[in-house]
């Protein structure tokens, strides 16, 4: 086969020449004033442990993989700037690849800061975003994908995101993907074959090669499936509370998020603003907002309210319509309808206990009946969101794969590009014709794990990353 150079494997050398002698810092914990028991100072590089000599004071032996108890020292003065505990991980055995060392400080920012500074001081630079995982992947320690997931992992909301995460660390997309380069690989070695050595070898098996690409393409495709599932796990889903004043939108908040978010009185129009509440069912995260009821108002203060309650609507992926029972459908929950019935929305029927249900007209739609002030309905309520997420293809319950947007987008390309090889061929056109989307295929599946990639597509993904990962 012709020589597949890749952009990637070009550009992990040039940087990674660029970042050899360099040694980097960063702080690789969150620092929270008066909290926190630990800070962990992080440096990764060639001088990563001349400089830790230079500061840290122990009887212990200098080995790899071995916790140091001792004392971070400033060079200049011998000023004891705390009491610590040092972690060596020499090379390759370490996150980077490279020399890495860990200052385990007390918590809280003096302590972290000072033994920062120090660090830089004694010549090391302050870590970019995602730097130590981008030295990790030019060192051949992960793939795109694997570091991908450890930014998704650090960021999961929910368990099943968190092990969605994991098992992009642990290479579940990138088996996947790296199966399906390497068959197209295949192919078009294959056609390149007949291509150069037309009158040497038997003719092209098309059949063979339309059922290969088939294969392929039902690969990507339930790969790509998993975007809608990505996206939620990461995302979560949006909730908004709509409804007149007093049906119960905010002692519906707080029943589900079992605690007082929203002020509860008997008066009409109490909340002013949106209120948020974080919550996670059936493994989805979700962002509850609680809206100012909507009525005709002549406050400012509360039209504002109102103002912001319609457009909460408007962006939420899921609308809770809150009707009270004992007062029933009115103009306005039929004005309020005929703007949500488009979107995605449950109707729910508040109130209960009271024991008074009015008529309702005939719903499109999910109804649920609850007792917020009582509690009850809760969990009918929570069923019926997790079926309208369903109903919606945004199901969350497979967390072996779940692709991101950036890899969608890849992929999708990829895909794209196979279906083009597959008209080429049925145009019967020259084999030449097949290599072009073969090559462009090929090169966006390894876009996904890295084999492909230019600067530009590294800066953007770990400028996502925080510093000190």
């Amino acid at each position: 086969m012709r020589a597949l150079k890749t952009e990637g494997e070009r550009l992990v050398k040039s940087k990674t020449t660029i970042v050899q002698g360099e040694t980097i810092a960063a702080i690789a914990t969150a620092i929270v004033p008066q909290q926190g028991s630990v800070g962990i100072v992080r440096l990764s590089g060639a001088t990563a442990v001349a400089i830790a000599q230079q500061l840290f004071q122990t009887t212990g032996q200098w080995e790899s993989h071995r916790i140091l108890y001792g004392y971070v020292i400033h060079p200049d003065n011998q000023q004891t700037v705390d009491e610590a505990l040092l972690l060596l991980m020499q090379s390759p055995r370490s996150y980077t690849r490279e020399d890495v060392v860990e200052f385990h400080c007390h918590g809280g920012i003096m302590a972290v800061q000072q033994v920062l500074q120090l660090c830089i001081a004694q010549g090391a630079r302050l870590a970019e975003p995602g730097e130590f995982t981008l030295r990790a992947f030019l060192n051949g320690r992960l793939d795109l994908t694997q570091a991908e997931g450890i930014a998704d992992l650090v960021g999961a909301q929910s368990p099943q995101a968190a092990q969605a995460a994991l098992a992009g660390i642990r290479g579940r997309l990138t088996d996947v993907i790296r199966h399906c380069r390497s068959r197209c690989l295949d192919v078009l070695a294959e056609v390149e074959a007949r291509i150069d050595f037309a009158d040497d070898l038997p003719p092209l098996d098309e059949t063979d090669v339309g059922q290969q690409l088939a294969s392929i393409l039902a690969e990507i495709g339930q790969v790509l499936a998993t975007a809608h599932q990505g996206e939620l796990l990461r995302a979560g889903l949006k909730v908004a509370i709509i409804g007149q004043p007093n049906v119960g939108k905010s002692s519906l908040l707080n029943a589900w998020s079992r605690c007082d978010r929203a002020i509860v009185t008997a008066l009409p129009g109490t909340t002013r603003d949106v209120v948020e509440s974080q919550l996670v069912v059936g493994g989805i995260p979700i962002q509850v907002l609680d809206t100012a009821g909507i009525r005709d108002a002549a406050d400012q203060v509360e039209q504002l309210g109102i103002k912001r309650s319609q457009t909460a609507a408007q962006d939420a992926d899921l609308v809770l319509l809150t009707v009270d029972s004992t007062v029933g459908w009115t103009q306005t929950e039929a004005a309020l309808y005929t703007e949500i019935q488009h979107k995605p929305h449950i109707v729910v029927i508040n109130k209960m206990d009271l024991g008074t249900v009015a008529k309702l007209p005939a719903i499109h739609g999910p109804i649920v009946h609850t007792a917020a002030a009582q509690g009850e309905g809760i969990d009918t309520l929570e069923n019926a969101i997790l079926s309208a997420v369903q109903a919606g293809h945004l199901q969350a319950a497979n967390t072996d794969l779940a692709i991101n947007q950036r890899q969608a987008a890849t992929l999708t390309r990829a895909h794209r590009s196979l279906k083009q090889v597959q008209a080429t061929i049925e145009a019967a056109l020259p084999l030449d014709f097949w290599t072009i989307d073969l090559r462009d295929a090929i090169r966006a599946l390894g876009e996904v794990t890295g084999e492909e990639m230019t600067e530009s597509m590294l800066d953007e993904i770990f400028s996502r990353f925080c510093i000190g990962k």
